[in-house]
């Protein structure tokens, strides 16, 4: 007998919708906009833009900072858009810092100056291939997600345009010579492959009590930027290479205390 075609237009209603919800794809999304940020610092870079091209880079960062927090939230993390992730960030922390740089100085070192930016975009892959390496660790001590291995990607790339950031907020022309650019990208290069324990910003915890203190903060932090932007970005700069040697303190400290609770010798990193 001959299927009623009632019974399958039924049987699809019955069936669930096939895909994935638009919220789901916004995380990715955020990631794609990253992307993009990162190639547009490059094409600015071409033209002699250079301020929109360190812009970029910084947008870049932020929608980078955004998109893994978006999909935790809504429940949305998958091995495609850790992937894209990935991929984004060597674009945009990787490749562009050096390209930008190259152009803007490095490229009157010569070859040295050319060596020092594939020196510096080397490094940001292999940084990035161990975080993902280390993401497979099923059981990390319990202090491990308070420091990233080296210096991230989006700050090495933020380190790595400080130079731009320090002409145009005092010039001078020191930090534009070819040589000191290449040494930047050689140092910031290191750094991010390093074993040097970093602060993990996004699991800081503030007290309760220094609460509204922070909130002020933040806008002092607003409104020096708003005036002051490429001043308070050095500054910034200068505050993150300055907690290094603490971080790593408190990272052994954590590890010798972690070892004496299991009743080992604590070594340090």
């Amino acid at each position: 007998m001959a299927p009623d075609p009632q019974d399958g237009e039924a049987g699809r209603q019955r069936m669930p919708l096939g895909g994935r919800s638009v919220s789901a794809l916004i995380p990715n999304a955020l990631t794609i906009c990253a992307l993009c940020a990162g190639l547009t610092a490059v094409r600015f870079a071409f033209v002699d833009r250079w301020e929109h091209a360190v812009a970029a880079i910084m947008v870049a960062a932020i929608l980078d900072g955004l998109d893994g927090r978006m999909a935790r939230l809504l429940n949305a993390t998958s091995k495609f858009g850790a992937e894209l992730d990935s991929l984004s960030d060597f674009v945009s922390f990787g490749a562009a810092p050096a390209l930008i740089l190259f152009l803007w100085s490095a490229d009157g070192a010569g070859g040295i100056g050319w060596a020092a930016a594939l020196f510096y975009a080397v490094c940001c892959a292999l940084r990035l291939a161990r975080f993902n390496t280390m993401l497979a660790d099923p059981s990390p001590p319990a202090w491990a997600r308070y420091y990233f291995t080296g210096v991230p990607a989006p700050a090495g790339a933020f380190l790595a345009v400080l130079p731009l950031m320090i002409e145009f907020a005092f010039g001078g022309g020191t930090f534009a010579d070819p040589w000191v650019c290449s040494g930047v990208l050689v140092l910031v290069g290191a750094l991010m492959v390093s074993r040097l324990p970093t602060f993990a910003m996004k699991q800081m915890r503030i007290p309760r009590a220094m609460t509204v203190p922070a909130l002020v903060l933040v806008a002092l932090l607003v409104g020096a930027l708003a005036t002051a932007p490429w001043a308070t970005l050095v500054a910034a700069g200068a505050c993150y290479l300055a907690s290094i040697p603490f971080s790593v303190l408190r990272q052994r400290k954590a590890v010798r205390a972690a070892a004496a609770e299991h009743g080992q010798p604590g070594n340090g990193a």
